[in-house]
């Protein structure tokens, strides 16, 4: 199900045919006007079923009092809305406690009207109730509306808990650019980072690390392009910018949901958000965004693959590099020291490493099928990113931080978390290569010593 104003047939069709390949998600509504369409959509998924409207004071004024109404006047039954009146509301397991404890006492289906912290408060609530649900989305601030997963913050730690994604999901790109100042512009840069994204997972399958899924690659990289291709509008509120964005976020929603992974959305730049989530990442008092912290880490990816592409990697002596290679025993007493201040990471990092450590022969043939591949896996990395200018640009045009003193990370700071996030996630990404090839030293000097874009006076 598909409905828009003044669409092609084209996005229609993209979205129809993504919808054929989603295992949770039935139904998508994206387009001005959109909540007069809510009844309908929560009739065909929802039959016979009792509506419960979840928000909190911000959303409910935006969309949540106009989707009651019109459930209301479809004759829909509906319970009383359940609305957060915590001004400082934020997706953690004590609210959503609250919620899944209102939703056992009653037979209903959530409609969530929110953006990333209400849908992920009622994707989980619902998931572990055995319940499907519908989200109302108001801002196109993140990628998670349709994916497969919530992100909950639980005892102090954010994780992302395995659970289906809605049913059903209804966006008005009107309602979405009056959303607060920086929530467009948080999606954008999530966005932004869908690019060395997958580049990284052109390097894992040509390393024979993980293979591409072409289905899952091509949701998201397809309308990529297009959606990045004006941030002056998306910072100016322009609606069919919005509109174009909000797309391309559900279609990389819809990827992590068709691949059962956050893979097609998520290289080597999400791992500095992972990071400074477990930091408890805050500037000027406020958590910073996700899309923020991601948006920064795309920068520092970008330089690195254009490192590697402009140094090549023919000058890798791959025999070398696997002799310098540790021993998971090595590795562990290396993770162990530069953790050492860092115990909050330690266990993470551990575990993370063990899951995607490879021996010196392992590390040998990733090399060697790297090189091998090279002269073409080159071009088609330089033709998968875009420029560091370019994006450095974008986020500045489209309102996002582009320095990382923006988001309170120094210079040094960043670099400590560039020499930490090597470890942090088992997915191999370009930081990956760059280690095992021996190459992190020089790629480190590369981007913080003189010249460099982070450079720290000596």
């Amino acid at each position: 199900m598909y409905f828009c104003v003044d669409q092609t047939h084209f996005r229609m069709n993209l979205i129809q045919a993504a919808l054929k390949k989603t295992t949770d998600t039935k139904a998508c509504i994206i387009g001005a006007g959109a909540l007069r369409e809510v009844p309908a959509l929560f009739r065909s998924q929802f039959k016979g079923c009792t509506a419960l409207v979840v928000a909190d004071r911000n959303t409910w004024r935006a969309a949540g009092e106009e989707v009651a109404r019109r459930l209301d006047a479809a004759g829909i039954p509906r319970l009383p809305s359940f609305i957060f009146d915590d001004p400082h509301l934020y997706a953690e397991w004590s609210y959503l406690e609250q919620l899944e404890a209102h939703l056992k006492e009653v037979d209903a289906i959530a409609v969530a009207v929110g953006s990333g912290v209400i849908n992920d408060l009622a994707k989980l609530a619902s998931s572990r109730l055995g319940r499907a649900y519908m989200v109302v989305g108001t801002a196109a601030s993140m990628d998670g509306y349709t994916a497969f997963g919530a992100s909950i913050t639980y005892q102090g730690n954010k994780q992302t808990f395995a659970c289906r994604a809605p049913r059903g999901l209804v966006i008005d790109p009107v309602i979405a650019a009056k959303a607060p100042e920086g929530m467009a512009a948080s999606g954008y840069a999530d966005l932004m980072a869908k690019v060395p994204a997958g580049a990284d997972w052109i390097i894992a399958e040509a390393a024979g690390a993980e293979g591409i899924d072409p289905s899952g690659f091509e949701l998201v990289q397809r309308t990529l392009r297009a959606a990045l291709s004006k941030p002056d509008a998306v910072a100016a509120r322009r609606v069919l910018a919005t509109e174009k964005l909000c797309t391309g976020l559900v279609m990389s929603g819809f990827a992590m949901q068709a691949c059962r992974s956050s893979r097609p959305a998520s290289g080597m730049e999400h791992q500095f958000s992972h990071y400074w989530d477990m930091e408890g990442l805050c500037f000027n008092g406020t958590p910073v965004s996700h899309g923020f912290k991601v948006g920064i880490g795309t920068l520092v990816s970008t330089a690195c693959l254009e490192y590697l592409l402009d140094t090549g990697l023919e000058r890798i002596d791959a025999e070398e590099a696997a002799a310098r290679w540790p021993s998971w025993e090595g590795q562990e007493k290396t993770i162990r020291t530069l953790f050492a201040e860092k115990p909050a990471h330690l266990e993470r990092a551990l575990s993370e490493s063990l899951a995607k450590y490879t021996d010196a022969d392992g590390v040998r043939n990733q090399l060697r099928r790297l090189q091998a591949a090279w002269p073409g896996l080159r071009e088609r990395i330089r033709a998968q990113i875009l420029p560091f200018s370019t994006v450095y640009g974008h986020l500045r045009r489209a309102g996002a931080p582009y320095e990382p003193e923006m988001i309170g990370v120094s210079r040094e700071h960043l670099r400590d978390t560039f020499r930490h996030i090597p470890y942090m996630r088992s997915r191999y990404t370009s930081i990956d290569l760059v280690l095992r090839a021996g190459l992190l030293p020089e790629v480190e000097e590369h981007l913080f010593g003189p010249g460099g874009p982070w450079a720290i006076p000596a």
